[in-house]
């Protein structure tokens, strides 16, 4: 019986490591879950960060015009690395509306103070449950939303400048 339990250890590690060979060694991790690109914008209701009343995200992003709907966080690092591509879509007229993600508010603010806020918009997702909603997988992310609510492109990682040119080009169509 202590042998059986002596090896064990063993077995565990063998068949992690067969899971890990099927599944892992296969997976492209260039491949990013987009589970709602074509559909339309969750139906959420969030606070908003200046004054706490409840603003539904969907109606923000369906006046009409395209827009970027941006999930940050003040405890990210790669957040703040994104924040003068995000200023430079502010300069250029671009609608974004920021959703701080399982952040105090206090420490929103505070970043936003320090980056530079190119919101038009600010929410608040204090317990991360829109972003189970958007699908977030971490952050930042950024959601092209057309006029009419629908989610046309994500952007699971910091925009670069390629992605700024590249979202410039479709908000002027």
């Amino acid at each position: 019986m202590t042998r059986w339990l002596a090896l064990a250890p063993l077995a565990i590690l063998g068949a992690l490591a067969l899971l890990f060979s099927l599944y892992a060694l296969k997976h492209d991790p260039k491949v990013q879950p987009r589970a709602l690109v074509g559909q339309p914008l969750p139906d959420l209701t969030l606070p908003s960060l200046d004054d706490g009343r409840p603003i539904a995200l969907r109606s923000l992003a369906t006046g009409g015009k395209l827009v970027l709907v941006n999930v940050y966080a003040s405890w990210c690092a790669p957040c703040e690395l994104e924040a003068p591509q995000l200023m430079a879509l502010k300069s250029k007229g671009v609608v974004l509306i920021g959703v701080a993600y399982k952040d105090a508010p206090a420490n929103t603010q505070a970043f936003l103070a320090r980056v530079g806020d190119p919101y038009a918009y600010r929410l608040v997702d204090r317990d991360g449950r829109a972003g189970i909603e958007l699908g977030v997988t971490g952050v930042p992310e950024t959601y092209l939303v057309d006029g009419k609510g629908t989610i046309l492109a994500k952007y699971p990682a910091p925009l670069s400048e390629t992605d700024v040119q590249s979202l410039l080009i479709q908000l002027q169509r």
